[in-house]
């Protein structure tokens, strides 16, 4: 992978999984991080959540395929299968009482003098740095 990588923490270390600029602002990217299907958004703003990716109600693993956007100012992910939304930054379901796993995330710059920007040990979102010296 080159220029800035996703990295999940997972078992004490950091897996990394994908190239930032393969993230589709918006859209969901599935991946298999220690035998978990995990579920990856970057949304418009540039921050970077992971959960998982299966269904706590339908039981498929389906919710890289859905709807992201905000609900109260909360970024969510609204399931393909029966609606729900979850809370991106705690996965939360904010309709019935029910939760998505969620991971770690942090970016990797690429090789160079800048420090990278760490996202939360609480698996809050990553928010890329604005300004590189």
């Amino acid at each position: 992978m080159t220029g800035t990588v996703v990295e999940i923490g997972a078992d004490d270390a950091w897996i990394p999984v994908c190239a930032y600029d393969d993230l589709r602002p918006g859209r969901g990217t599935a991946v298999l991080v220690a035998g978990e299907q995990v579920a990856l958004f970057r949304d418009r703003a540039g921050a970077v959540y992971a959960v998982g990716n299966r269904d706590p109600f339908s039981g498929a693993h389906v919710i890289s395929r859905g709807l992201t956007g905000s609900r109260g100012g909360v970024p969510v992910v609204v399931s393909p299968m029966y609606k729900q939304a979850f809370d991106l930054r705690s996965g939360a379901c904010l309709d019935e009482p029910a939760a998505l796993p969620v991971w770690p995330v942090r970016l990797t710059p690429p090789p160079g003098p800048c420090a990278g920007d760490v996202a939360p040990a609480t698996a809050g979102a990553h928010r890329p740095e604005t300004a590189r010296p």
